[in-house]
């Protein structure tokens, strides 16, 4: 925070410097040269290397894929000139394009694209290479990859692993990296910036925009730097983009960013995880109490009163993707919640407005990271209509490391949310229950979502895997939606609200997915202002 400030005012100084000299600010000089910006985001990655996640689940920028997402969601390709997969799915082989060169003047060839699959699936880190059984270069633009099952979402792996050279990559690649993507990075300080100018050489055209600054604020911070018009393009939550200032828009980007519950599913019988954290909530762990709160839920009110109409109801964690079943989303129904509470065995004997059971309040604890303020007040607003119910939702704000001993044996008001059917894989499969990584804190295991999974995984055309994902939600008798097993319940969709200076254009934005920030930027190449 104090390193934010100070950048704000030695931005306010500079300005000042600039106007008494005769000169323009650096805000108004960008708004007179057209050809630079200054973003403010709020979320810093942690690398710059794509086999280690950068650009997971988004264009890496300074990197090329082999494949990209359109804005609708469909694949084009980007090195690859063609690709041809065998009949039992196992062999993808890619011809690439010969003249992408990274920015140190050496020609990316299909070695490099090998070298970077193998070395992603051998990092183990976000990017999810386990089933790949290896990548070989055949020759200059040729790459056989060969998985060890057929794997319907390797396309979709494929368009956010941007390609690093073999001849340059090194323990510091994460911190300067070298790509051959419409961006060339120049700088990065820590905590306070990154700086990218074009690539004047890149094969898909110089982009207009020659210069960029992202900044990482706070949400406050960005809203201050938008009033004194010292960026051009500021992230800013729900809860803050009703404030208009002159010389900038507010744009509403649609996205997969949800918030909503997660609640254990398992009875609190003294185990731990292999970390030691304690497992099972004894409140949770009813069915009727789970699917109570979800149809208990006003969630259009939540997302205008609490999000000022910047958002949606949320009813899965894929909403308007072409894998989601449109059948998980319910109606609010509050006498239906009471009656589900009721056949249970749920009642309030004691008159305090909390109904129990075999002397067990039904009361719990939702967590939420503190400091967000979009989280605490979707918390808050959902306790409250869930208290016309019977049921008591403590909401608590805690750091993110507490929230990892604690998410296992109480509800997290948690965000996912992801432009590709990958998470719905991660959040639900039994293998992945109870680890340390937030995807499937509530413990939920059921092996008739894992074969539909598995099936959707191993399936050879996109309409077969959809089919098959939207069985993992719901099949007519069983499933992860809330009138199902609901090990989530879901409350709303974000829009990412975004303000934008007057005159700059930002392209047509892909769906965004969750983290309000780098997303923004993985169209930059479309970008202009206008003349």
């Amino acid at each position: 925070m104090k390193r934010i400030l100070v950048l704000l005012l030695c931005l306010a100084l500079a300005a000042s410097l600039l106007t008494a000299c005769g000169k323009k600010p650096a805000a108004e000089v960008a708004d007179t040269k057209k050809d630079s910006v200054v973003i403010a985001i709020g979320t810093e990655p942690e690398t710059m290397d794509p086999t280690k996640g950068w650009g997971h689940g988004n264009a890496p920028l300074v990197q090329s894929t082999l494949v990209k997402y359109t804005a609708e969601l469909s694949f084009v390709n980007d090195l690859a000139t063609d690709y041809v997969l065998s009949k039992d799915g196992l062999v993808w082989t890619f011809k690439i394009r010969d003249d992408a060169f990274f920015t140190d003047g050496e020609k990316l060839t299909a070695e490099d694209v090998a070298f970077t699959l193998e070395t992603a699936k051998a990092a183990q880190g976000a990017v999810d290479l386990t089933y790949m059984e290896s990548a070989v270069a055949t020759d200059d633009t040729t790459v056989i990859i060969t998985l060890k099952q057929p794997t319907s979402i390797f396309l979709n792996t494929l368009a956010s692993v941007g390609i690093v050279p073999a001849h340059a990559y090194g323990e510091d690649y994460g911190t300067n990296p070298i790509g051959s993507g419409p961006y060339r990075f120049v700088e990065w300080r820590p905590q306070e910036q990154i700086m990218f100018t074009a690539n004047e050489s890149y094969y898909g055209g110089a982009p207009a925009i020659k210069d960029v600054t992202v900044v990482f604020m706070s949400e406050d911070a960005a809203l201050a730097a938008v009033q004194q018009g010292s960026v051009d393009v500021a992230y800013t939550s729900a809860t803050l983009g009703t404030t208009s200032v002159p010389g900038y828009r507010v744009e509403s980007l649609p996205s997969a960013d949800n918030r909503g519950f997660t609640l254990p599913v398992l009875p609190d019988e003294g185990k731990t995880t292999e970390g030691g954290a304690p497992i099972g909530n004894n409140v949770t762990c009813h069915l009727e109490i789970r699917q109570a709160i979800a149809y208990a839920i006003d969630r259009q009110t939540v997302a205008d009163v609490v999000l000022n109409g910047f958002g949606r109801p949320a009813y899965s964690e894929n909403d308007g993707m072409p894998w989601n079943n449109p059948a998980v989303e319910l109606e609010t129904d509050v006498e239906y919640a009471k009656q589900l509470l009721a056949e249970g065995g749920w009642a309030d004997t004691d008159g305090d407005g909390i109904v129990e059971k075999d002397g067990l309040k039904a009361e719990f604890t939702c967590l939420y990271p503190s400091g967000d303020s979009v989280r605490q007040a979707v918390a808050m607003a959902a306790a409250e209509q869930v208290r016309a119910i019977g049921i008591s939702i403590l909401v608590e704000g805690t750091s993110w490391d507490d929230i990892m001993k604690r998410m296992f044996s109480e509800a997290v008001m948690m965000g996912w949310g992801s432009a590709i059917p990958n998470e719905t894989y991660y959040l639900y499969r039994s293998e992945g229950a109870l680890l340390d990584d937030f995807y499937n804190p509530e413990g939920y295991r059921s092996e008739t979502t894992d074969a539909y999974l598995q099936a959707a995984m191993a399936a050879l055309t996109p309409e077969e895997a959809n089919r098959c994902w939207q069985q993992v939600q719901w099949d007519g008798e069983t499933g992860t939606a809330m009138q199902g097993e609901c090990p989530w319940v879901w409350i709303v969709n974000l829009d990412h609200v975004t303000y934008v200076r007057e005159g700059l254009q930002i392209g047509t934005q892909p769906i965004h997915g969750h983290g309000h920030g780098l997303p923004l930027i993985q169209n930059l190449q479309e970008w202009s202002w206008e003349n």
